[in-house]
């Protein structure tokens, strides 16, 4: 399997953990929120706009084909939780995920592994990996990037705030599939925001790296 496009969440969430001892494994990735992948998918371009706006059965057959365009996965192979000391629970989503991780020694040391051995030898048809994740300040950006550089080593820059290239390999950020509120609408432009601009400049980014 040779994919254009790889499409990235951060880790196994603890519903996808969960369901692994009892859903077909094509079941888990996005569980219960593949309609707002599809929507985020279709807004920047990688897929039509699927018919009767069945965005779910879309992603269904996306993930289920092994000899397609996309393949799907995590940043981070395993479940990931962070202790809360305001709440005093652990967590497993949630702002700050990742740059909190890495903030530890230990969390550094899983990230970096699993990015040095899932992103260091993409094939060379792969041009293009979506990332969901944005951080309110754009925050979880800079951690991937960190991650990223880490694990291809060579002459990274930003596109525009959302993108990062080393002129083979382009990392779009999208808003994250399970942002609650009106983070999602606000970032497909349904709302009047200026969060609205990431979802268009994610867009120009998938189809400048796709040009070619």
């Amino acid at each position: 399997m040779e994919p254009e496009i790889v499409v990235l969440g951060f880790s196994k969430g603890p519903t996808q953990t969960g369901a692994m001892a009892s859903s077909p494994h094509d079941e888990i990735a996005y569980k219960g929120s593949r309609m707002a992948v599809g929507k985020i998918l279709v807004h920047i371009g990688v897929v039509p706009q699927p018919e009767n706006s069945d965005y779910r059965g879309m992603v269904d057959r996306l993930i289920s084909d092994r000899n397609g365009r996309f393949h799907f996965g995590s940043l981070v192979r395993c479940t990931v939780e962070r202790f809360d000391e305001k709440t005093r629970n652990w967590k497993g989503s949630g702002g700050g995920m990742l740059d909190k991780f890495m903030g530890t020694q230990f969390g550094n040391e899983v990230a970096t592994n699993c990015a040095s051995q899932f992103l260091g030898a993409l094939p060379t048809k792969t041009r293009l990996v979506i990332m969901f994740g944005l951080g309110s300040k754009l925050n979880y950006i800079s951690a991937a990037r960190k991650l990223v550089e880490a694990a291809r080593p060579g002459n990274w820059r930003m596109l525009n705030e959302v993108t990062y290239s080393d002129g083979n390999l382009t990392f779009v950020h999208v808003e994250h599939f399970a942002s609650q509120g009106a983070l999602i609408p606000n970032w497909l432009g349904i709302n009047d925001h200026p969060r609205s601009e990431y979802g268009r400049k994610s867009r120009e980014a998938v189809q400048a790296a796709l040009a070619d």
